[in-house]
């Protein structure tokens, strides 16, 4: 049963984007356009070559930013503000994830590639405001991204989390295999499967799921 895959959990640890709402809420279209407007202006390209960049760095180092923070010494203070900055619109609350989220045994937080304020702000628009015992920035990691395993070590020391008794999150399959050889639990949220060694679960409904774990 799925459920005795999660007995052991005493930390339960999401992502945001796309994760904690679905993706059809196209929330990161609104921050990509604003990546590649910043890249325009920062590198002095077209937006065509932006967009390659854009594109190439996040493949490359898992976040747009560590790439123009290493490779062009970018200040990620002004970058994160300018690209979160971002209507919420789109997103609608949901009830029925906040109880069940609230029924998890233990402590639940959220990790994020992006900031803290954003991420607060997307929780109050989801009605997720006051469930999360924590939440945690890429700033909290010294601006690490994941699925730098070293990103996720800096927060989860801050934390105080055990990751062989907590369970991860995410719709980026790559930002699970840090936290697979970590020794957490797994769950792949998206709308198809990515099977590999790192995924122990995989689901396109994050309601639904936890509904099997309580």
């Amino acid at each position: 049963m799925v459920k005795n895959a999660f007995s052991h959990i005493t930390t339960w640890v999401f992502d945001l984007d796309n994760t904690l709402y679905p993706p059809q809420a196209r929330l990161f279209d609104q921050i990509e356009q604003r990546m590649t407007t910043y890249v325009m202006q920062s590198l002095g390209v077209d937006r065509i070559e932006a967009n390659r960049l854009r594109k190439h760095y996040w493949h490359l180092y898992g976040t747009t930013l560590a790439g123009l923070m290493r490779e062009h010494d970018v200040d990620p203070g002004p970058y994160l503000s300018e690209v979160h900055d971002i209507s919420m619109d789109h997103l609608e609350q949901d009830a029925d994830l906040r109880a069940h989220i609230c029924d998890l045994p233990g402590r639940c937080i959220v990790y994020t590639n992006g900031t803290a304020p954003y991420a607060r702000r997307v929780l109050a628009a989801r009605g997720l405001e006051g469930v999360f015992d924590a939440v945690y920035g890429v700033e909290h990691a010294g601006f690490l991204p994941k699925p730098e395993r070293a990103a996720f070590e800096t927060v989860f020391t801050r934390d105080g989390t055990d990751p062989t008794c907590a369970a991860m999150f995410e719709d980026d399959h790559r930002n699970l295999s840090a936290p697979h050889d970590m020794g957490m639990r797994t769950v792949h949220v998206a709308p198809q499967a990515f099977p590999a060694r790192h995924i122990h679960h995989h689901t396109d409904d994050l309601t639904a799921f936890l509904k099997t774990v309580i």
